[in-house]
């Protein structure tokens, strides 16, 4: 990336997986100016501030409110919680980007399940949105995340395992590719720095350094929290309608209904080998070769965050 230029790096104050904040730490380590879209200045957006980002409020909801967040930058890291209202966030950014005559890079953070019909409706949508950045003529790379988030292992099960040793899903006896939502961000700022290396196609996919199944999770929670964990599959039915209690208790922290409808959607699509899409689930090397870092793997991340998961007392 050349010196001098400006990326605006949008959800930079985003909670679950915390991709945006270390996109701009790590672009301010690099030297490279940011510019992060806030919605509001609280202490989250004073974090960036401190780190040497220009701080722009506006609203993804509104594309009257994005016109000097995008005026002059050269590159955009565009990510959004995985919840309703992405295409309109795509349209809103797309329409800002149009009036005011600028061209910037894109760098999309996505799902794998970013296909046209995948069982989960914010997958579906998730790629209906990057159509639109595409329809609008934007210089877009799309990075679809094929994997779980090691931090949705909280999000979900936190509760059961505390309460119960249990986790129950839909995902059946099938393997899921597992991925650290900061190396995934790193994946981004390696896109933002290094453009080259994805210049030979729009869409490319980063599977998890690793692939397991549910046995063998609660295998690590086992060895983590030297007590038995165990593992029952449900169906999508009964899991959904156990989301929905959790999103609706004290405990929920960020689950809500529409992330929970998602992710019940995508159990369902593992344990039945639908919609893979293009997604590559084999090259579990691919972080690595881009990043030259060794990823986080299940067994750090529940290592590093064990007292999440231990009875409270």
């Amino acid at each position: 990336m050349e010196s001098g230029v400006t990326v605006l790096v949008t959800g930079a104050t985003g909670r679950h997986g915390g991709t945006g904040a270390y996109v701009v730490r790590r672009l301010r380590e690099h030297g490279i100016p940011v510019r992060a879209l806030v919605r509001r200045l609280d202490e989250r957006s004073e974090r960036a501030a401190a780190l040497g980002a220009e701080l722009v409020v506006g609203d993804l909801a509104d594309h009257r409110s994005l016109a000097s967040a995008v005026d002059g930058v050269s590159s955009v890291y565009f990510t959004f919680p995985v919840d309703a209202g992405i295409v309109p966030a795509a349209a809103n950014y797309a329409q800002a980007v149009r009036e005011t005559g600028g061209s910037p890079r894109t760098v999309v953070m996505s799902m794998g399940p970013a296909t046209p019909t995948h069982p989960s409706h914010l997958g579906r949508h998730q790629w209906l949105s990057e159509q639109v950045l595409q329809w609008a003529g934007l210089d877009v790379t799309i990075l679809r995340m094929a994997a779980m988030f090691h931090e949705d292992i909280p999000l979900l099960w936190k509760h059961s395992v505390r309460t119960e040793s249990m986790i129950r899903n839909c995902f059946g006896e099938n393997p899921v590719s597992w991925l650290n939502a900061l190396d995934a961000a790193e994946f981004c700022v390696a896109a933002l720095l290094r453009p080259e290396l994805f210049a030979d196609k729009a869409a490319h996919y980063l599977p998890g350094p690793e692939v397991l199944d549910f046995h063998q999770i609660t295998k690590v929670f086992g060895e983590v929290l030297d007590r038995p964990v165990g593992f029952e599959p449900i169906s999508r039915e009964a899991w959904l309608a156990e989301l929905l209690d959790l999103a609706a208790s004290p405990h929920a922290g960020l689950l809500k209904p529409d992330m929970a409808r998602h992710i019940t959607a995508c159990g369902h699509a593992v344990a039945n080998s639908l919609e893979r899409g293009n997604a590559d689930y084999s090259d579990t090397g691919l972080f690595r070769r881009v990043t030259g870092r060794e990823p986080v793997l299940v067994q750090d991340f529940l290592t590093s965050n064990a007292d999440l998961f231990r009875p409270e007392r």
